[in-house]
């Protein structure tokens, strides 16, 4: 291997999440979040994540989804212990969404259109998109008026742990 040539992917630490514009390639980060990273993959091996929408999307702001009820106030029914970190929240960023509690994260998290420090510290940190943003970029936008809320939203078409996918 030359001393130019790219890591070689971790596929047991990447998240393919396939939507109607794309795919988005996301990279886990057990080193951040171990317990958080395990659910997930988890939950993309049950193919719990397949058919979801992006029920909250907020402009310039970030994109949230991993509701059942798709309504955010569904989840797995398994609450996780919050897993913070100085991580910061920048364009791509993937993180645990929860309640007023810090230990309420479930099965919702969102993607980060644009950097947000106020969340630093206050979210787990899970994964980086290293590919894909232009597809995040055009899941359809809810209302500032309605906290974000979407009226016929983009939904998860699949999320999959790549060392599953064939081909």
């Amino acid at each position: 291997m030359s001393a130019s040539a790219a890591p070689a992917l971790d596929l047991e630490n990447t998240i393919y999440l396939d939507l109607p514009a794309g795919r988005v390639v996301i990279q886990l980060r057990p080193d951040l979040a171990p317990h958080h990273v395990a659910r997930i993959k988890e939950l993309a091996r049950k193919s719990f994540y397949d058919g979801l929408s992006f029920h909250r999307v907020i402009p310039d702001f970030m994109a949230q989804t991993g509701d059942p009820r798709g309504d955010g106030t569904g989840g797995s029914g398994q609450k996780l212990k919050a897993e913070f970190s100085r991580e910061p929240h920048l364009r791509g960023t993937v993180s645990m969404a929860r309640a007023s509690n810090p230990d309420s994260g479930d099965s919702q998290f969102f993607i980060c259109f644009a950097p947000a420090s106020f969340l630093d510290g206050q979210y787990t940190v899970w994964g980086q998109v290293t590919s894909g943003m232009e597809f995040v970029d055009k899941i359809k936008a809810g209302s500032q008026a309605n906290n974000g809320t979407v009226s016929d939203p983009t939904k998860i078409l699949h999320m999959r742990v790549a060392a599953d996918v064939k081909g």
